[in-house]
């Protein structure tokens, strides 16, 4: 028990000292809203599944899906230090990530190209969303969202059940899109 206690000291104080933002670039500023939609199903039978752009989730690199676990692998191993059952992974949260990540090479922002809520990719089963662009790697992405409280709390307090993670590759570099699940 002390020898966890001391890498949870240790991982905590690396996390601390890290100056990443959260949703945003390493380069740029913060972008710290809140990207959670809770209870829009509840008692409705209120669907959106966006067809039209469910052809932009394509298919990833193995390097991204790679890194993607990866990000899984850490994000469930900062759950675990505070007790929390680890997220499991969605394929259906992760073609919505993808068709995210890729929309936010063009507009970085929660809200859709078309003007919609991110969540209308598809309705059935995205509820929270975390994205970040310019990190190079797993652990650069996973500390820039533990060290933004709205985007750690999509980790580690929303209540989720279930993450989708997709990376698309812009122009300037790395789009990542983290999509939640109940």
């Amino acid at each position: 028990m002390k020898k966890l206690s001391k890498i949870v000291s240790i991982i905590m104080a690396g996390v601390i000292c890290f100056t990443f933002t959260g949703c945003g670039s390493a380069n740029y500023g913060v972008i710290d809203d809140e990207a959670v939609r809770r209870g829009i199903n509840e008692g409705t039978e209120f669907v959106i599944i966006d067809d039209g752009n469910i052809a932009l989730s394509g298919s990833a690199s193995q390097a991204h899906i790679d890194a993607c676990f990866a990000v899984l692998d850490l994000i469930n191993q900062q759950r675990a230090a505070k007790g929390l059952a680890a997220l499991v992974w969605s394929d259906k949260l992760t073609s919505a990530a993808q068709v995210r990540a890729n929309e936010i090479t063009g507009t970085f922002s929660h809200t859709r190209p078309d003007g919609s809520e991110f969540w209308t990719v598809d309705s059935t089963v995205q509820y929270g969303e975390n994205l970040a662009k310019l990190y190079d790697s797993p652990n650069s992405v996973t500390n820039a969202w533990l060290n933004s409280p709205t985007h750690a709390a999509n980790i580690l307090d929303g209540g989720f059940k279930t993450v989708g993670i997709a990376i698309a590759q812009g122009n300037d570099g790395l789009y990542w899109a983290q999509e939640f699940g109940y």
